[in-house]
């Protein structure tokens, strides 16, 4: 059976000068932090896709979404491989909550100056770009 890569998303959420991370469990990459996101859906826009896994998983409104990068992300251990499309927005509405507790640790805002230890291989290959949130 022939694998082709999958389509993902992760959107980096803006506010006060700082971004939202979730640390991930029960999947690729447990353990590591990164962005809201998830795969995109069939017939889906960017901007529907990143409104709607925000709002499943961390339960926000986001607005101003924006197209900021993109990597080829191949994750060796779990044999998956993703193109990931990363999208910047800002922060509109809500309280963050644990929505999905099965899939994340906790939620926190960072400065993009001080970002948590082990992050997610997608988040790492945007950095090896030289990716800035808050220049997008």
């Amino acid at each position: 059976m022939k694998k082709e890569p999958k389509v993902g998303f992760g959107v980096y959420i803006l506010k006060e000068n700082r971004v939202l991370f979730g640390k991930r469990k029960n999947s690729h990459g447990e353990g590591t932090w990164c962005a809201t996101g998830g795969h995109l859906e069939f017939g889906e826009s960017f901007e529907e896709g990143a409104k709607r896994e925000t709002m499943e998983e961390a339960g926000i409104e986001i607005k101003n979404i924006r197209v900021a990068g993109i990597t080829n992300d191949f994750f060796e251990k779990e044999n998956k491989h993703y193109v990931t499309v990363a999208l910047v927005a800002d922060y509109a509405s809500g309280e963050v909550k644990m929505m999905e507790p099965d899939k994340w640790v906790e939620w926190d805002w960072f400065s993009w100056d001080n970002l948590p230890n082990s992050l997610f291989l997608t988040t790492e290959h945007l950095l090896e770009q030289g990716f800035n949130p808050f220049e997008k």
